[in-house]
C-alpha cells in the first residue's frame, strides 16, 4: 500500500496515465494525493476530472485556482476564457455530476504532521487553523449559496490576513492564501503579479516557504510550475510538486512514504511556465 502526491495535473490525461503506470498504482490498494489543478492549459480536462472523480476513495484532492475557474464559469456567471478542454467539460453530458464532484473537494488535507494545498501556508497559520479555515470555505461551496459564492470570488483584496475579516473579505482571502499565494512579505501580504521564479519577488516580498515557522509540519504544494519542483533556501519542511508538464516540463508523483520521486515527460510544449 502506497500513497503518492501528484503534481498539477492541468489536463495532462496522458501523463497522468504513463505516471500510474510507471508507478503500477493499484486503486484498490494505493492512494492519490492530488494538488489540485486538475483542469485547464493541457488538453484533456475532461478526461482528468472523469478519472478523479471515477478513482472514488483511492483520491484526495484539494482545489487549485484554475479549479475555481471553471467552478466560477460553470456556476458563478464568470466569463471562461478560451479553453477547449474547459468547454468539453462544461459540454459534457456528465458536466454535472463532475461539476459536483470537484466543487465537493477542499483547499486543505491533513494527515498528522502532513499538509497539502494547492498553494502553500502563510507561516502565521497553524495547521488546525488551515484546516478551519479551509473548511469554511468548503462549507461555502456546499450552500445553498454557493453560486453567490462563486460569483463575488474573485479579487485581490484584502491581500492579508486579520482575524476579524469576514464575509466574503474573509472567504476570497483564504482562497487566495491557498490557491494563489507565491509572493508574500514579513506580516503575510500577499503579492499578485509576480509568477515566475524566485528572483521575480517584489521589493519586501519573498516566497512563503522561505519565512520560519514555530512548528514543523511537512507542507506539500504546487501552482509554482517557474520552481521546477525545488523550494530554494526553504526554512520549513516543503515539497514542490509542480514541474510544468502542460508546458512541457515534467509530471511527478511523490512517495509520502519514501520521499522518492519519480516523473514522466510532458507529450506537448505549451509554452513558458506560469
Amino acid at each position: 500500500m502506497s500513497t503518492y502526491a501528484i503534481g498539477d495535473l492541468h489536463g495532462c490525461y496522458n501523463e497522468w496515465m504513463a505516471l500510474l503506470d510507471v508507478l503500477s498504482f493499484n486503486p484498490a490498494q494505493d492512494t492519490l494525493w492530488l494538488v489540485g489543478d486538475v483542469v485547464n492549459r493541457g488538453p484533456d480536462s475532461l478526461a482528468c476530472l472523469r478519472e478523479a472523480e471515477g478513482l472514488g476513495s483511492a483520491v484526495r484532492c484539494v482545489l487549485g485556482n484554475h479549479d475555481f475557474h471553471l467552478l466560477v464559469a460553470a456556476r458563478g456567471g464568470g466569463n471562461l476564457k478560451s479553453n477547449p478542454g474547459l468547454q468539453a467539460v462544461l459540454e459534457a453530458p456528465d458536466r454535472e455530476r463532475l461539476l459536483d464532484w470537484l466543487q465537493q473537494q477542499p483547499l486543505a488535507v491533513r494527515d498528522g504532521n502532513r499538509l497539502m494545498t494547492h498553494a502553500g501556508l502563510l507561516p502565521q497559520w497553524s495547521l488546525a487553523q488551515t484546516e478551519a479555515l479551509a473548511g469554511e470555505v468548503q462549507a461555502a461551496l456546499a450552500s445553498d449559496q454557493s453560486g453567490a459564492f462563486l460569483s463575488q470570488l474573485y479579487g485581490n483584496h484584502p491581500d492579508r490576513w486579520r482575524d476579524e475579516l469576514d464575509g466574503m473579505d474573509r472567504l476570497r482571502c483564504i482562497v487566495n492564501v491557498l490557491t494563489r499565494m507565491r509572493f508574500i512579505d514579513a506580516d503575510g501580504r500577499l503579492d499578485f503579479k509576480a509568477n515566475q521564479g524566485i528572483d521575480s519577488a517584489p521589493a519586501g516580498f519573498a516566497p512563503w516557504f522561505q519565512f520560519p515557522r514555530d512548528d514543523d509540519p511537512e507542507l506539500l504544494f504546487g501552482h509554482w510550475a517557474a520552481l521546477e519542483g525545488h523550494a530554494p533556501y526553504a526554512r520549513v519542511h516543503v515539497d514542490a510538486l509542480d514541474t510544468g508538464c502542460a508546458w512541457g516540463g515534467l509530471l511527478t508523483a511523490l512517495n509520502l512514504a519514501t520521499g522518492e520521486r519519480t516523473s514522466v515527460p510532458s507529450h506537448k510544449s505549451l509554452g513558458a511556465a506560469q
